[in-house]
């Protein structure tokens, strides 16, 4: 029999999530459909969904701050997010329905670590830092260094995400964010590109493109990021980026699509981001 447990404070949600057999769900948009494949039954349920810590967007000296529980309903309509992380906006605009969105949390869709998690190349391109809470206190740590292996995070036992903490970008910083999949909504990504940047002089500074569905984890395409720092973004640099980007990726065949298919289609993505930046 499973016992839910539905805290009202972090601290209570803490204390819970310290019995290793307590499992922490929010939104509940994978657990559910995974429980459902495979008869999985849990012992103890700790529901995060009423925690006032894990909610809101707010801005906070040059950071744009956001909770773990933020669904992406509430992301991709928030001003602050649309004002200032417009890739975070249009990611929380594909991932599955309204129906999902308006249940499917930030940082579910982190804690998941799914490859294919549509927001994560965004977290990536913006240099987001993560905040943890656990029984020792809290924590930060960089995105970059949450995911470690296929569904495996630097998580320690009993620690929850509690916020995102993502630099509020310059008015000069170009985003972008493209999902390939089958179709527009309700599917799961073949692949999700995101990249930022800014342009100084008219060439390329702090390129950051992350990258989904082609590794056990999200991954920085440093190669490409490398060959366009400095460039003016013509169309010469865009193709020397999308042959950088195939070439550093090795991705996998599944049912979702073939390796040949997804290096392909990222070139064609990092190329049309690079064409389409503008001062």
């Amino acid at each position: 029999m499973t016992v839910a447990h539905r805290p009202t404070s972090l601290g209570d949600a803490i204390r819970l999530m310290a019995d290793p057999v307590a499992v922490a769900v929010a939104g509940c948009t994978d657990l559910l459909v995974a429980d459902l494949a495979t008869g999985r039954r849990h012992a103890a349920v700790v529901d995060l969904s009423r925690l006032p810590e894990l909610k809101g967007v707010r801005e906070d000296g040059g950071v744009i701050d956001l909770g773990a529980g933020c669904t992406f309903t509430e992301l991709r309509r928030d001003p602050l997010v649309r004002s200032h992380l417009s890739s975070l906006a249009e990611a929380a605009a594909t991932i599955g329905g309204w129906q999902i969105q308006n249940r499917a949390t930030l940082g579910g869709n982190i804690v998941n670590a799914s490859p294919a998690g549509d927001a994560l190349p965004v977290l990536l391109a913006l240099d987001a830092t993560l905040v943890l809470g656990g029984t020792q206190g809290t924590r930060e740590i960089a995105y970059e260094s949450f995911h470690q292996d296929y569904r495996k995070t630097a998580l320690r036992q009993g620690e929850l995400l509690v916020r995102i903490r993502i630099p509020r970008p310059s008015s000069t910083t170009w985003q972008a964010f493209r999902k390939v999949g089958t179709r527009e909504a309700q599917a799961i990504s073949k692949v999700v590109v995101a990249m930022s940047a800014s342009l100084a002089d008219g060439a390329l500074r702090d390129v950051r493109i992350g990258a989904g569905s082609l590794a056990p984890t999200p991954v920085r395409l440093r190669a490409a990021e490398g060959v366009l720092t400095g460039r003016v973004p013509d169309a010469a640099a865009a193709d020397d980026a999308a042959s950088a980007a195939r070439a550093e990726v090795r991705p996998l065949d599944d049912v979702r699509s073939t390796a040949r298919y997804r290096r392909w289609a990222l070139g064609n993505v990092v190329r049309r981001f690079v064409r389409g930046i503008r001062a």
